[in-house]
């Protein structure tokens, strides 16, 4: 019997090398009386995921599909990871994603295990998808209906209608390529990059986001409007390949959804998916190591000592972080710290999250999703991105999914965050947030109480901040990143981290630092390619000393 119980201990079972891979066989026993769930076959390989977010659940769910006993350890207290939730005077917050898109890579890993999506998860679409204010005090809906598009398009400026309908037609086929194709499959093989290099040629990959957009388009808040996507996953869009603009149309062909309960609701459906598998999910615990034996991964141990040893080990923690950290003790070939210094990464974040009372029936023209664009665009990222300068002005993310969700919220009362993409920690003169996180909290708050949320001070409730530090801290996010390595043209596929580790046999990487990227479908995908390079559990060797595990 495999355990639900969240102490187990692991026998340590013989190595053995089958093909160039490396296996070694690791029972589970019983070490309490907590209730057993299901019977799986006593030599099944045992994968230690770390790090329960959605990469690494996703990952628990396909390996569990594909007979592996598998163990999430995580050192917050709740699944998730950057998708979880703070609770404050009845407002719940959530603090990572709050953005639904591409529905259906949830679906296909639901299908995967068995389970039904739709049954676990309520998500709801959203129409319009987001608003967007401009300085001058216009607006622009995002609407997933065509007309719809077009007609807000041409309201704003008549004459960039064709090149908006030729726009689309270029992110269609980006989308198509980028993300159905490349996206989903894996790219650890130089030569599967090597055979698409004409095609990245023939969609001028070359080109950045915006340049890609302005050769369509000419009115500067449309340039805008269908640029800042590469935001919303840690890239510059002044220099990320023009892959990206598939967002358009991935916005058109899925819409923009929102899970009920947020998506910390995801995960917990998710952890029960993989408890229903016969996983062990134990929370509240750090790991420390990777542990290694030679060329092979024999394990984990945990920041109390306690070493778990399993026949794969798969890194849900940020590449960066895996690969200096976690594999501190092992000279690497590709990712050393030398070359994850000259990394670029992708932008820190400043979310103050808010609560407000009174305030159900007011401000009724703000939805769910607001973008306050300030007065620069192009100088403004350049700051973030290339001058790692904190800035006197900003833009705004402006969340408010009490609008779709009122148990988010007391009676009557609203639940808001507002994120501002600020520099990274890494630069030589980093952001003193100690000092600066209250005077930049107020300035966002005058912002939104003055091109907004007029009346915000009266009303608010509740508050939570979080800046880069509390990033690297609480996500062990290098530099305070809120996205990982940045989607550069030579951070993307190939040049992303793999997979499959080439540092260490038995060791694979999923979530937002490695292939495909950031995002929910990005990281939802990583686990998708993982299942594809993990062997079956039936074609794992059983070592010579393997033994049944003490079952009840």
């Amino acid at each position: 019997m495999f355990l639900r119980a969240m102490h187990t201990k692991a026998i340590l079972g013989d190595i053995v090398k089958q093909n160039g891979q490396c296996y070694g066989k690791y029972m589970l026993t019983r070490v309490d009386d907590r209730p057993h769930d299901l019977q799986l076959p006593n030599t099944a390989p045992v994968a230690i995921v770390i790090g329960a977010g959605l990469g690494g659940l996703a990952a628990a769910m396909r390996l569990g599909a594909k007979g592996y006993r598998t163990i999430v350890v995580d050192r917050l207290n709740t699944p998730g990871g950057r998708a979880t939730a703070v609770h404050k005077k009845g407002h719940r917050f959530d603090l990572g994603p709050t953005i639904v898109t591409v529905p259906q890579v949830f679906r296909e890993l639901w299908e995967a295990t068995g389970h039904d999506f739709d049954a676990d998860v309520d998500l709801r679409s959203l129409d319009p998808l987001y608003e967007i204010r401009f300085p001058d005090g216009s607006r622009f809906n995002a609407r997933q209906a065509e007309e719809a598009m077009r007609a807000e398009v041409a309201r704003l400026s008549p004459g960039d209608l064709p090149g908006y309908d030729a726009f689309m037609k270029d992110s269609e086929r980006r989308y198509s390529f980028g993300f159905e194709d490349l996206g989903r499959r894996p790219m650890n093989v130089l030569w599967e990059l090597v055979k698409v290099l004409p095609i990245f040629a023939w969609l001028r990959a070359d080109r950045s986001v915006y340049a890609h957009v302005s050769r369509r388009l000419k009115d500067p808040r449309l340039r805008m409007a269908l640029s800042f996507h590469p935001l919303f996953i840690g890239g510059d869009p002044f220099n990320v390949t023009s892959m990206y603009i598939l967002v358009s149309y991935l916005e058109k062909a899925f819409g923009v959804h929102y899970a009920m309960g947020g998506v910390g609701a995801i995960a917990e459906a998710m952890a029960r998916i993989v408890e229903a598998q016969g996983g062990t999910l134990r929370y509240g615990e750090e790991v420390d190591e990777i542990l290694t034996d030679a060329d092979c991964v024999t394990g984990i141990r945990t920041s109390r000592g306690e070493t778990i040893k399993a026949d794969i080990v798969v890194a849900n923690a940020d590449a960066g972080h895996t690969y200096e950290q976690l594999l501190r003790n092992r000279p690497k070939r590709r990712w050393s710290p030398h070359r994850l210094r000259k990394t670029r990464w992708s932008m820190g974040l400043f979310v103050w999250y808010f609560g407000t009372r009174d305030t159900r029936d007011l401000w009724p023209d703000v939805g769910h999703h607001t973008i306050l664009n300030g007065p620069r665009y192009k100088d403004l990222v350049h700051d973030i991105f290339i001058k790692g300068r904190l800035a006197d002005d900003m833009s705004l993310y402006v969340h408010r999914p009490s609008v779709t969700d009122p148990g988010c919220a007391p009676e009557d009362g609203d639940t808001f965050y507002a994120l501002s993409p600020v520099p990274h920690l890494g630069f030589e003169d980093p952001v003193d947030w100690v000092a600066m996180a209250e005077p930049y909290r107020q300035r966002v708050q005058k912002v939104l109480e003055t091109e907004l949320l007029p009346g915000l001070s009266a009303h608010l409730s509740a508050s939570h901040v979080m800046t880069p530090l509390d990033f690297e801290s609480r996500y062990l996010s290098p530099y305070g990143c809120g996205f990982s390595i940045e989607p550069r043209i030579l951070q993307s596929a190939w040049f992303r981290p793999h997979n499959i580790s080439e540092e260490v046999e038995g060791l694979y990487l999923v979530g937002a630092g490695t292939h495909p990227g950031a995002g929910l479908p990005g990281v939802i995908s990583s686990a998708e390619v993982l299942g594809k390079l993990v062997p079956d559990a039936d074609a794992v060797p059983v070592a010579a000393s393997a033994r049944e595990a003490v079952s009840a």
